[in-house]
This record gives structure tokens, C-alpha cells and sequence, in this order.
């Protein structure tokens, strides 16, 4: 009898986690996990969401938005699939698409160009490249995009980091510690994204040294893409057609809404930090990003160069082949 008994209820547990893990999964069907950054950059994705336009296109898709501040840590998300999609820099997107083998990254579609400048102290006495020796400078984490483009102009520049026999002093730190240590002068300057390097130069006094779409071809280059993860976009082709057309939708909105864009960004920033930002420094922020879906994919190609070139892609040549969701011809690949 008590055999019997343990036999019961041991189907009885069984049947009840088998049906836990149908839910779960029903759940999981029902929802996409959605990145990015709590900046103007990333204007994109949060007039989307905040407007309502990507849950009104997901057909009843529950939006899961979670908020990062650096690339690398997105990637190691998207890795662990706690999260399907996301808004990112191209360093960590082409990081992570090597570092999978191929297999882990989609590049779903473009979403910003520029908004990144080299900001100099008041005190630096930094004017030009050839000031920057022994010069402490900072950029978010190791990888990311900033890290990059900053390290490869140092080189392009016949300057090396302290670390590879150089004389320049690179910091990989948050935006805030940044924000921080350049207001105590402990920094002579930062390669940032906004609104920080706009908040930079209005709160601090800072000198904008270079804007970075100024060393790319026409000013144009791939800052922000939408990327998903490779499982996701092949088992769930309608969402992410539904969200390419999103991003469409969206960017039609801010070009027909501007005098809007800066209130919903301020709402966003207020219902995420319990503060917003002075209003010229959100509208400059702004004037510096040009908010586009366009293919820059020969950016691209560009930036995983300077990463291989970095040492950030490993010491085997790598293959960008498969990285764009889209099948692309030559000519459009290379806009």
C-alpha cells in the first residue's frame, strides 16, 4: 500500500511540473525580452516603447524592457538568454558574434549613427592629438565601442595605450565615474556618448575636441544597431519582422513629432532615475545623432577591423560572414 501511495504521488509531482514547465514556457512564448540603454542614443527603442508603437505591432506580445549600461553586459545577456533582443554599439555585437562562433549574434537592422565626441578638461591643456602623452583618458568598459574607436585613434595617431608600452593612460569606467572624476580633474578627458559628452562640456566646461562621426566617411557611421540572438530571430521570424517594422514606424514618428521627442525622453529619464536633464542638454544631445534604420554595414566591416586590430577578436583572422539577419547584396552591404 505505501508503494501504491509513493507511486501516486510521485505521478501527481511529476504532472504538476511538467505543467509548470508548459506554462513557463507558454510565458516565455508570449513575451520578448527587449535591451538597451537609458541614453539619447538609444532615443530609438525608447520613444518605441514609451509611445506604444512596438507593443502595438507585436500582435499582443508582452514587452519585457530591461535597461543596461554597457555592451559587453548586454552581450553576456543575450548569451545566457535572459534577454532576445537588444539595442547596442557595434563592438560588442561583432565581439560576441566571433566569440560564438558565428552563432550566437544577428545584426537585425541600424538604429543610430554618431553621438559619440572626444571631450577634453578645462585644465587638460589638450588641443590636439599631439597633447594627449601622458594624458589620462576615459571610455566605458574594455570592448565596447567607445574603447575601440578611442584606442584606434591613438594608434592611428602613433600613440599607445600605458599597457602596450604607450604613454596614454586609458580608464575603462562607467559614464557616471567618469562624470565624477572630471569633475574633480582626476581625468583630462573622455571618448562618450550622450547625453554625458554633452553633459560634459554644459555642466563641466568641457571641450568638445572632435565629434567621431568627423573621422568616418560623409559622418556616418553605425553607433547603435538592433541585434537578437541567433535562436531567437530563426525560431520567431514574424517578431522580428514585426519589430523591423517597428523601427520604421518609430523613426516616422520622430521625424513627424520632433518638438515631442524631448519630453518623452525627460518622462523616461524621470520614471527611471527619479530625475531628468536640463532641457538644452537633452536638445543637443539630440542634434548630434542622426536616428536612422539605413544599412551603414561598411562601418561595420570597419569596426570589427580595428577590433581584430586591437587584439579584442582573437589572433585567427575572423569572418564576419552570417553576422546580418538580412541577406544583403554587395552594394547594399557596403552604404
Amino acid at each position: 500500500m505505501k508503494i501504491k501511495l509513493l507511486f501516486v504521488l510521485f505521478m501527481i509531482i511529476n504532472l504538476v511540473v511538467v505543467s509548470v514547465l508548459i506554462n513557463n514556457n507558454i510565458d516565455t512564448q508570449n513575451q520578448l525580452i527587449l535591451a538597451y540603454f537609458p541614453n539619447v542614443g538609444h532615443i530609438l527603442p525608447i520613444v518605441g516603447t514609451e509611445t506604444n508603437i512596438f507593443s502595438n505591432n507585436m500582435n499582443n506580445l508582452e514587452i519585457q524592457e530591461k535597461l543596461f549600461e554597457s555592451g559587453p553586459q548586454v552581450i553576456e545577456s543575450l548569451f545566457s538568454k535572459s534577454v532576445d533582443v537588444a539595442y547596442v554599439g557595434p563592438g560588442p555585437s561583432i565581439n560576441g558574434f566571433i566569440k560564438s562562433d558565428k552563432h550566437g549574434i544577428k545584426i537585425i537592422s541600424n538604429a543610430a549613427s554618431g553621438g559619440i565626441s572626444f571631450v577634453s578638461h578645462p585644465a587638460s591643456n589638450i588641443t590636439s592629438i599631439s597633447d594627449l602623452s601622458g594624458k589620462r583618458i576615459a571610455a566605458q568598459q574594455i570592448g565596447n565601442t567607445q574603447d575601440i574607436s578611442l584606442r584606434t585613434y591613438l594608434y592611428e595617431n602613433e600613440l599607445k595605450p600605458v599597457d602596450k608600452g604607450g604613454s596614454v593612460y586609458i580608464l575603462n569606467i562607467s559614464n557616471s565615474d567618469i562624470y565624477t572624476l572630471f569633475s574633480k580633474n582626476e581625468i583630462d578627458a573622455a571618448w562618450v556618448s550622450e547625453p554625458w559628452a554633452t553633459i560634459l562640456v554644459r555642466d563641466l566646461h568641457g571641450i568638445r575636441l572632435l565629434h567621431e562621426h568627423d573621422l568616418w566617411p560623409e559622418q556616418k557611421f553605425s553607433s547603435v544597431v538592433l541585434i537578437s540572438r541567433s535562436d531567437y530571430s530563426h525560431n520567431h521570424k514574424s517578431t522580428i519582422h514585426d519589430l523591423i517594422n517597428s523601427n520604421m514606424e518609430t523613426i516616422n514618428w520622430i521625424n513627424t513629432n520632433p518638438n515631442k521627442i524631448e519630453m518623452i525622453f525627460d518622462e523616461f529619464l524621470y520614471d527611471f532615475m527619479g530625475h531628468s536633464l536640463d532641457e538644452e542638454i537633452i536638445n543637443v544631445s539630440l542634434s548630434n545623432i542622426l536616428i536612422s534604420t539605413d544599412p551603414m554595414n561598411s562601418s561595420i566591416y570597419t569596426f570589427a577591423e580595428h577590433a581584430y586590430e586591437l587584439g579584442y577578436l582573437g589572433r585567427q583572422k575572423y569572418d564576419l560572414t552570417g553576422i546580418f539577419y538580412l541577406a544583403l547584396d554587395t552594394a547594399r552591404m557596403m552604404n
